[in-house]
């Protein structure tokens, strides 16, 4: 794919070590923290994922894991919830370790021509697959717990969604932004000048970061009221008590304003054009 194959291990060992160091700041950039586990963040496995395009699987599987085992030990409040051995065996697997370490996976589709939509698609793979490491182990361990025991998978799926989904779109938009004005392709990481974009322009950009922060504000609107800050419990009579009104306000604001975003640079290429 790339120049990167003259890159030597000692350099990618320390490019990994960066990217590990950049994620777990990432990490604590918190742009919503639900009371019970699970937060959006500032795309903090995209750099994890560059680490897997760049120098490819082995390396990224091994920087993900290594950034599970550093978010653990920042969660470790989290194991003094679960009493058997085998819970806090599965806590730290499907929680953390494996949960992060699927973000090596993100190099996949390394081999497209496309940097922006490659480290696009690795994102949208990761994510989902994190997703499917949480509910496992919602619907496992926390059953009982912090999730209710019956219907405990579609609780989780529930619950885990309305973090990961928030999550999933801020790292993809962000993945996309960042592949279109940075080449990760060569062995010296440089910009993408103009001519050589891929990426689209600013103003869609702006429209995609205004949809993303309606969406993770709408969550925290919902959650705020929906679940107990201290156990963690899904409270259904908390919904009438939610701002929809001012829900709707914001997401239909943020959405027409995406749109009219997103219009804009594909009539002025069309009135060019005539």
């Amino acid at each position: 794919m790339s120049n990167t194959t003259n890159v030597s291990s000692t350099r990618r060992l320390a490019e990994s070590a960066i990217m590990v160091a950049i994620a777990t700041v990432l990490s604590l950039i918190k742009l919503l923290d639900l009371p019970y586990g699970g937060s959006v963040t500032i795309a903090c496995m995209l750099p994890i994922v560059i680490v897997a395009y760049r120098h490819g699987m082995k390396y990224g599987l091994f920087a993900g894991v290594v950034f599970g085992i550093i978010q653990q030990l920042l969660g470790l409040h989290t194991l003094s919830y679960v009493t058997t051995w085998q819970s806090i065996v599965a806590v730290i697997l499907l929680d953390y370790v494996i949960a992060f370490m699927v973000t090596g996976f993100g190099g996949l589709f390394r081999k497209i021509s496309s940097q922006p939509r490659a480290l696009l698609y690795g994102s949208l793979v990761v994510c989902a697959l994190r997703y499917i490491c949480h509910v496992i182990s919602g619907a496992t361990v926390w059953a009982g717990l912090s999730i209710p025991t019956n219907a405990a998978l579609i609780y989780s799926l529930g619950y885990n969604a309305t973090y990961m989904v928030p999550e999933t779109i801020v790292t993809a938009v962000i993945a996309f932004y960042v592949g279109s004005v940075i080449d990760f392709r060569e062995a010296n990481i440089a910009r993408i000048y103009k001519k050589e974009k891929e990426g689209a322009p600013i103003l869609k950009w702006i429209g995609g970061f205004l949809f993303a922060a309606a969406l993770v504000f709408d969550v925290r609107m919902i959650f705020m009221h929906t679940q107990d800050a201290e156990s963690g419990e899904f409270i259904t009579d908390g919904l009438a008590k939610v701002n929809w009104t001012l829900i709707a306000v914001v997401s239909i604001i943020a959405v027409a304003a995406a749109v009219v975003l997103f219009l804009i640079p594909t009539v002025k290429k069309a009135e060019a054009k005539g």
